[in-house]
């Protein structure tokens, strides 16, 4: 009897070795890892700004980490004296205990961007013991969610007045957490640094094309009344014309279809709302699709749309332009088919910028929901130059829009795998 417990407790410790293994880990590294309390690999920092080190206030962005309050809210929330507040050293982490939309048990950040600042005493700021544990292993365990059923298992009930998480230090230290070999750790910490590093990369460049983008707009439409931009392409130095939008196309309206008719498969169409969720201001490839009805209104190509009800008069005031035939157009879309002197593409892009985008937004009526109709947009001045150079500004706009999609693909594929690998490279 006494051989068979042993031989039990033995089995019961293989199983549960063999379940603190992860399902991918890099080459070489084999054994189990093992479990321990944060406050075994880290030390609380009670450390006060008393003689006012630093004067320079941080808060936790998700996204950002621990940055500069008065950049991040344009505004100062700190008080004048910041002697009471913690002061944080670069490479220290704190915790936020903030409930928010998408991160119910608050926040977790090391400081990487300063050489010091401080936080409010409310956080709970700790360093890594370093012999024990990689802090860059640490930052990557904090964006996991691993640590949100210990902090769940310890925070009482309700929340205070001030929205924090009712959670006591002695307990957030109490968390449990199952680390590699240091060696192991490095190795992991810096395969995700690297990863945040090429997302970051990416954005760079995404952001970077939204204000190339942004300048152009500014720069190749004229304004304050005048007739000429400020950036041309060469060899075009005539005037731009101005018409009233009613004079330069046809209007119609689309028909029918909801999001309740959407199906996986069938004729692509375009709904409203994904006017101003999904698409640019030229639609090529359309990716929901119905069942087609009778008195359906079909695209001929190169036709222009601009939502006729939405949440925000800014929302609907945009326009997109159509490039293929065949696409069924569902209903509150306004449908404007340029006569032969308008390029669709220019055409969609000077609705969508600058005082003319401006102008649409005001004429949006509603409360809950609100409304264009196409004899709010005839009412629109447009100026436009000859045709090749609306085609031109129609290209350079289409190519940089092209680019944008590219890196936040990148970005979004990139984050989906750094998500996947954080659930199957920790235990």
């Amino acid at each position: 009897m006494e051989t068979f417990k042993n031989e039990q407790v033995n089995s019961t410790k293989i199983h549960q070795k063999q379940s603190n293994v992860p399902q991918i880990r890099f080459k070489s590294f084999n054994d189990a890892w093992e479990q321990c309390k944060l406050d075994e690999i880290t030390n609380r920092v009670l450390r006060k700004n008393k003689n006012l080190e630093s004067e320079l206030p941080l808060t936790i962005s998700a996204q950002e980490g621990l940055v500069d309050q008065e950049k991040f809210f344009n505004k100062r929330i700190a008080s004048k004296d910041l002697r009471n507040y913690l002061l944080v050293e670069n490479g220290e982490f704190a915790y936020n205990k903030s409930y928010s939309s998408g991160y119910p048990w608050g926040v977790i950040k090391r400081l990487y961007k300063y050489p010091r600042g401080v936080v409010s005493s409310l956080y709970i700021v700790f360093s890594p013991i370093l012999d024990k544990i990689d802090s860059s292993f640490l930052v990557v365990f904090f964006e996991s969610e691993l640590w949100h059923s210990q902090i769940s298992k310890r925070a009482a009930e309700g929340a205070r007045n001030h929205g924090l998480l009712n959670i006591q230090a002695s307990d957030f230290f109490d968390i449990d957490l199952t680390l590699s070999s240091l060696s192991e750790q490095r190795q992991i910490g810096q395969f995700f640094k690297d990863l945040d590093n090429l997302i970051t990369l990416h954005q760079r460049k995404c952001d970077q094309l939204k204000n190339i983008k942004k300048s152009l707009l500014e720069k190749l439409f004229p304004k304050n009344g005048t007739l000429y931009p400020e950036l041309r392409f060469k060899g075009f130095t005539d005037a731009w014309e101005q018409r009233k939008a009613l004079n330069i196309a046809e209007y119609s309206k689309g028909n029918g279809y909801s999001k309740g008719d959407l199906k996986e498969s069938g004729t692509p169409i375009i709904l409203y709302g994904r006017l101003y969720t999904n698409y640019q201001f030229s639609i090529g490839e359309v990716d929901t699709f119905v069942s087609p009805k009778n008195d359906s209104i079909y695209s001929q190509g190169n036709e222009v749309i601009v939502p006729a009800s939405g949440e925000s008069a800014e929302d609907i005031a945009r326009a997109s332009a159509v490039e293929k035939s065949g696409v069924l157009l569902g209903g509150d879309l306004n449908v404007i088919r340029p006569f032969n002197f308008i390029f669709p593409l220019f055409l969609a892009i000077a609705i969508s910028n600058g005082e003319i985008q401006k102008e649409l937004a005001k004429k949006a009526q509603g409360k809950s929901v609100v409304h264009i109709h196409n004899s709010d947009i005839q009412k629109l001045e447009i100026s436009y130059p000859e045709l090749e150079e609306q085609k031109q500004i129609g290209a350079i706009f289409l190519k940089i829009d092209k680019l944008i999609t590219l890196h936040q693909r990148k970005v979004e594929k990139l984050k989906k795998v750094k998500a996947s690998l954080l659930e199957k490279m920790f235990v």
